[in-house]
């Protein structure tokens, strides 16, 4: 014989009884089928009898909101030449529910035993209505009314079986005198010893189909709900997690205690001691695989089987040193709290005795606190203990597994992922056997909490980052703030988790092996070690982390050298800083060659268009067959900020000034006007195109007078161009006079490349340029007249570390 019991959303509507129906036609043993009441409708039942009880006639609208529930069901479930016999049923049985609600609103109250009474229409009325159906539909089905098996105490509202045997001995003598193949029950409520209706607390129904499996001796026990299975986590906050094929009846126990809402806590009990398997299934997807609860451990499964929470917890505490080797203590704390029929979800004591902690449901905490200070009283008032201490919005997170026992660390490993999300534990509770780690938090902190663990204990598909940061400058700095910016959305999206293992400026280094905190990074590098480029290397180099990159956001050539040593080692490079790229011709080919044999990707698409996607989409087209015939460009972000912004109002000094202060140019802004800065990047163009070019072999008109190049330093260089103000406002004067704008333009032709100030007149590409973008024109075989053009913000720090920060992404999208 097989048990099937079905929730609230599996029989919420005619269309989910239909699917129910068709689950249930295919067991092929004798089966027992415990429904919940219909979706919502236990809830209409409380509200119904809280409004009568408090004389407000709304009261009558919630009931007719749940008869027309039934009726309907009735009327699209059943064909109409049998509706008559269930319709009058049903009414009859909704005329003495209005009767009761009647009562509760002429004697204005409700007690437990009337709201029990109330409450159990919601599965009488679901269980008779199913049972119709299953035999309209041809199935040799029978309706049995639960209350008639299930013998309670009269502790309304969570009744208990009073008696095992008389109950085991109903429902065995009922089945075996049963010929019907498949019976329908309500799920959740019971009678007590003197016949009157009880229920067994919410999710009960779960409760009824385990006693009876268990009475029966029940080949499974099948929860059927609206997931598939219990989960790692609860999916509704975790995306990740996944449903566990198979687990013990001790880790299913803890889990459903630690909230795991697809399975009711006592359920397990009954059928623990006959080894009776209980599968988790989902209604709206019967092919899934589910959950399997058994005796037998998992040995091949995960060492922590899943992470469950429960929220709207409150912590109660009782302190002080009149506690301190006194007896009777906690017997008189916990005993108070059991005569006020308050669970304890958690408990905590120091070993001195000088505090008891515990952890109870949110609802309860100010009867706790009113039954605990009056039993006390009297050492509150001698000052021996303090008056209890509260605090509200908590949660409880636990880690479950059976085999945790066996494995060190796993506690170290909770907490510290806790305390590197920035997760404060107000409470930590561990039994020995390590079945279960527990620990408070503030409720506001459960989803991060639940993502960290298991992302920490499940999610092995997560590609980790490790990044070597050299250059914290404006660049480096913006790139350090979009990681920490982005570092969630990498994780969730896409599977990325990037950390800073070392970074470096001219003057110190610092290194955190777990992953330095972007939160006070400028504070942490100033306490680092002296900064040494070898040093810097070898340490990298050492640490020998999976997926390591370096990332250079200098200008300086020194640090170009060192690419070789990180590619050979298999240490990706990612870099802004052009020499490397722009070195001599045999230099460049080596760095390209390394990368491919050691596959360590080299990437330095922020050399030329700084965010823009100049590289790859050239890249893309040499890969997919295309030939470069021309490129023209306006490369530098900086010279087109500067002639943009001057004119015979403004002196050129003041502009390239503002340039600088913006950073829109180099910290030596001479690189940029004296164009070398543009013939790196025609130049790394034209080798990415294909070509043998180098840098000498690059014509270069420059604009800037001879006196002014051959300056040493910064001050010298602004000053020079105070002097020559002339000569810029007359190149100016001569642009204006053709109605055309002064443009630093890039191009490259038949193997040869220049560099120079040009006047471009309306209607060309370049004219409208503004600010600082870059353009850049590709005329090819396939874009032969009409070129395929790249334009946008080509200039600044915050773009330029976007385009590092999108080709690290790239490495870890490899």
């Amino acid at each position: 014989m097989k048990v099937l019991k079905f929730g609230g959303t599996s029989v919420a509507n005619a269309n989910n009884i239909e699917l129910v129906k068709n689950i249930v036609k295919n067991s092929k043993n004798k089966t027992a089928v415990v429904v919940s009441a219909f979706g919502g409708v236990t809830d209409l039942l409380l509200n119904a009898a809280e409004l009568a009880s408090t004389h407000n006639k709304e009261y009558k609208n919630v009931f007719l909101k749940i008869e027309e529930r039934h009726i309907s069901t009735i009327k699209e479930l059943i064909p109409v030449s049998n509706q008559s016999k269930v319709l009058s049923k049903v009414k009859s049985e909704l005329n003495i529910l209005e009767t009761l609600l009647e009562g509760a609103f002429f004697i204005g109250e409700i007690t437990p035993k009337l709201s029990d009474k109330i409450v159990s229409y919601g599965e009488l009325l679901s269980s008779y209505i199913i049972s119709e159906y299953f035999i309209a539909e041809g199935l040799n089905a029978s309706y049995k009314d639960s209350r008639e098996l299930l013998k309670t105490n009269t502790n309304y509202g969570k009744a208990a079986i009073y008696n095992f045997e008389e109950t085991n001995s109903l429902i065995q003598n009922y089945f075996n005198n049963n010929n019907n193949q498949i019976t329908v029950l309500g799920g959740f409520i019971a009678s007590s010893i003197k016949g009157d209706s009880t229920t067994l607390g919410r999710g009960g129904s779960d409760y009824t189909a385990a006693i009876i499996a268990a009475a029966v001796d029940a080949k499974s026990l099948e929860i059927w709900t609206d997931v598939s299975g219990m989960y790692t986590a609860n999916p509704k906050l975790v995306k990740q997690a996944k449903a566990i094929e198979n687990i013990s009846y001790q880790e299913a126990m803890e889990l459903s205690h630690f909230g795991a809402k697809v399975l009711y806590p006592p359920t397990i009990q009954p059928v623990l001691s006959k080894g009776i398997p209980i599968a988790i299934k989902n209604t709206f997807n019967p092919d899934a695989i589910g959950t399997t609860i058994t005796k037998n451990l998992d040995k091949n499964g995960k060492t922590v089987r899943g992470i469950s929470h429960i929220e709207n917890i409150s912590l109660i505490s009782l302190e002080g040193s009149g506690m301190v080797g006194i007896p009777g203590i906690s017997k008189r704390f916990f005993e108070v709290l059991s005569l006020a029929q308050i669970s304890i979800v958690l408990i905590t004591q120091a070993s001195s005795e000088h505090s008891i902690c515990v952890a109870i449901d949110a609802n309860d905490v100010a009867l706790a606190e009113e039954a605990i200070n009056n039993e006390f009283e009297y050492e509150i008032s001698l000052k021996k203990i303090k008056p209890v201490l509260v605090e509200n919005d908590l949660a409880i997170i636990a880690l479950v597994g059976d085999s945790m026992k066996n494995h060190q660390g796993l506690s170290g490993k909770m907490f510290s992922t806790l305390g590197k999300n920035n997760v404060n534990i107000r409470v930590i509770a561990q039994g020995s056997s390590e079945r279960n780690i527990s620990a408070v938090i503030d409720k506001a902190d459960v989803k991060k909490a639940l993502n960290s663990l298991h992302e920490k204990f499940f999610e092995e598909n997560i590609k980790q980052l490790n990044l070597f940061i050299m250059g914290v400058g404006n660049v480096g700095s913006k790139l350090l703030h979009q990681i920490k910016q982005q570092k969630k959305y990498l994780k969730e999206n896409l599977k990325l988790n990037v950390r800073v293992i070392g970074i470096s400026n001219s003057r110190t280094m610092f290194f955190d092996e777990d992953g330095i905190s972007l939160k006070n990074w400028e504070s942490l590098l100033s306490k680092g070690e002296k900064a040494n480029k070898e040093q810097f290397f070898s340490k990298v180099n050492s640490l020998n982390y999976r997926n390591s990159i370096f990332v250079d956001n200098t200008a300086s050539e020194v640090v170009s050298n060192t690419y070789a040593d990180y590619l050979s080692n298999s240490i990706s490079v990612v870099t802004c800083n052009k020499i490397a790229c722009s070195s001599v011709y045999t230099n460049y080919s080596r760095l390209k060659y390394l990368a491919q044999k050691y596959n360590a990707p080299f990437l330095f698409e922020t050399n030329v268009g700084a965010g823009l996607p100049i590289i790859d989409t050239l890249k893309h087209l040499i890969a997919s067959g295309d030939k470069i015939l021309k490129i023209q460009a306006v490369l530098s972000g900086s010279l087109n900020f500067v002639f943009n912004n001057f004119s015979n109002k403004t002196t050129f000094h003041d502009i390239v000034k503002q340039a600088q202060e913006e950073g829109y140019t180099e910290p030596d802004p001479k690189i940029d006007l004296s164009g070398i800065d543009v013939a790196r990047k025609i130049l790394i163009l034209a080798r990415e195109s294909g070509y043998k070019l180098d840098i000498d072999e690059i014509t270069n008109k420059s604009f800037l007078p001879e006196e002014s190049l051959q300056t040493t330093n910064n001050n010298d260089f602004f000053a020079s161009l105070i002097k020559f103000e002339p000569s810029f406002q007359e190149m100016y004067t001569e642009a204006a006079n053709k109605d055309a704008k002064l443009k630093y333009v890039a191009q490259f032709e038949d193997g040869k490349a220049s560099v120079g100030l040009q006047h471009i007149p309306k209607g060309h590409d370049f004219y409208n340029l503004e600010g600082s973008d870059n353009i850049v024109l590709f005329f090819t075989e396939r874009y032969p007249n009409q070129p395929l053009i790249i334009k946008g913000a080509g200039a600044g720090a915050d773009v330029t570390a976007s385009g590092i920060f999108a080709d690290i992404i790239r490495i870890g999208n490899f």
